[in-house]
């Protein structure tokens, strides 16, 4: 055992001495990352359709951009590694539609591409070190690996705190890895993470729900790369930033309970992962979404007959996503479980434009948001947690003024569950197909990317230059600051 790994909190070491190790991943592990990176690269690329968004994106200041610098997928832009990992991870969560982790605490590991992308192309572009796309698969492996086996027994949301907190200690730990950095000074850089806190999860919850939850995982990949940047310059790391007695993350901000790896970090997350294919919303309403859908052509003549909508959900659920009174913007809307119900029930579908205020003027939508009444379903809650299951089961069922009733719909795994991975595959294809062809990128980018992802071998041993010159524009299009 060395000095360093007798001196640091075990979980500070154990993910570094994770991260540094060059043999990680399954076969479904890496065939899983693939379709992570494709269905990242698509939330970003519609995420810039939205003025909202694109606002967000571009040097610190008006003039910052460099030459040759770092890119950021669907734009022209080239940054300096920091700021381009917060542009990327701002468009990657922008829409709420990457993908999922649930468990005590909850989270979106894709949101790691933002740092793991950006400084992969600043170590091509700095050092003789050519990274290919397998080593960015490879980091995110790792750093979906670390957010999500912390999430399975540490419920930071019950103090207060925002799961961004995840994404940067996994990506600090995987961008100093990817800069270099030793077991040591990754386990310096993951200290100095821990210290950095957590935000508060305030803008994610009514009376304050906000854009910067569509930002916040930027900001944490941006905080991540500066870490890391810092720590292989030799910037020293905090032995007990943890379990410092008084002012370590555990006593400050944890009330007193020990942080703990619950399981041996391998690729059990990247293999479960949960991905949105069918619905831009809070993870814990898609299978009511589904379950609306299936009611709408029976309910939509009898809108008005309407008495109350019953609505069944998990704990986690309640606590985060029903929500009563007015819904001030697209971010509100879009983690209110009542909203992504009584869309499908109307309109019969579900997409990003119906968060939007042109959409949500309708009377209709709040009319039939004070008739639902959700409640917990203790059978959800449990088989929530249950490692064997990670369920995300709700049921609905409509009543109507006559005493007639629909059928009580239930949906216990959203298509982007690994029970339902099978059938999720063509949509995920479908989704990254026509973001792309939605995009400003040229036709042969197009067909250059479609072949590539549809090659296993081909996409794993491309450069990361050449890979990030396929998703990025050679001029700009967009209005970004410049």
């Amino acid at each position: 055992m060395s000095h360093y790994q007798q001196e640091f909190d075990a979980v500070v070491w154990d993910i570094a001495e994770y991260v540094s190790r060059d043999d990680v991943g399954s076969d479904e592990a890496y065939s899983t990352a693939r379709l992570c990176l494709a269905d990242s690269l698509a939330c970003a690329f519609e995420a810039l359709k939205y003025p909202a968004c694109t606002r967000m994106i571009g040097p610190v200041v008006p003039g910052a951009s460099l030459p040759d610098g770092v890119r950021v997928p669907g734009t022209s832009l080239e940054l300096d590694p920091v700021q381009a990992a917060f542009c990327t991870g701002a468009l990657i969560r922008w829409l709420d539609y990457n993908d999922t982790w649930l468990a005590a605490e909850w989270g979106h590991p894709s949101d790691n591409f933002g740092a793991i992308l950006s400084v992969a192309d600043f170590v091509s572009r700095t050092s003789e070190r050519k990274l290919t796309v397998r080593d960015i698969l490879q980091a995110a492996i790792k750093a979906y690996e670390i957010q999500g086996v912390l999430a399975l027994n540490n419920s930071f949301n019950r103090v207060g705190l925002d799961h961004v907190l995840l994404v940067r200690i996994a990506s600090t730990a995987v961008a100093t890895q990817l800069l270099g950095g030793t077991t040591e000074q990754i386990a310096n850089a993951v200290s100095n993470a821990w210290i950095d806190g957590g935000a508060l999860r305030t803008y994610r919850h009514a009376p304050n729900t906000g854009s910067r939850k569509s930002w916040a995982a930027g900001d944490a990949t941006s905080r991540a790369v500066r870490l890391a940047l810092w720590s292989i310059q030799d910037e020293m790391g905090y032995t007990s930033a943890l379990s410092a007695s008084r002012w370590g993350f555990q006593d400050v901000l944890f009330g007193g309970k020990s942080i703990e790896l619950s399981q041996t970090l391998q690729s059990y997350v990247m293999e479960n992962i949960l991905f949105k294919v069918s619905f831009p919303a809070e993870f814990h309403g898609q299978t009511a979404v589904e379950a609306a859908l299936q009611l709408h052509p029976e309910v939509l003549p009898r809108l008005d007959e309407i008495e109350s909508i019953n609505i069944e959900t998990q704990e986690a659920g309640v606590r985060i996503i029903s929500k009563t009174g007015p819904l001030h913007n697209p971010a509100d809307r879009d983690h209110c479980l009542q909203y992504l119900v009584a869309i499908p029930l109307i309109y019969g579908a579900l997409s990003a434009e119906h968060y939007e205020d042109e959409v949500a003027i309708d009377p209709r939508i709040d009319r039939l948001r004070e008739l639902m009444h959700v409640r917990e379903n203790k059978d959800y809650s449990r088989d929530y947690m249950d490692p064997a299951m990670r369920s995300i089961t709700n049921a609905i069922q409509v009543v109507f003024k006559n005493g007639d009733k629909t059928n009580r719909v239930e949906v216990e795994y959203p298509v982007g569950h690994r029970r339902r991975r099978s059938e999720a595959i063509p949509l995920l294809e479908e989704k990254f197909r026509t973001s792309l062809l939605n995009s400003d990128l040229e036709t042969a980018q197009t067909d250059q990317l479609l072949n590539l992802f549809s090659d296993d071998g081909l996409l794993d041993g491309k450069s990361v230059q050449e890979f990030l010159s396929c998703v990025s524009l050679a001029s700009s299009k967009i209005g970004f600051a410049s």
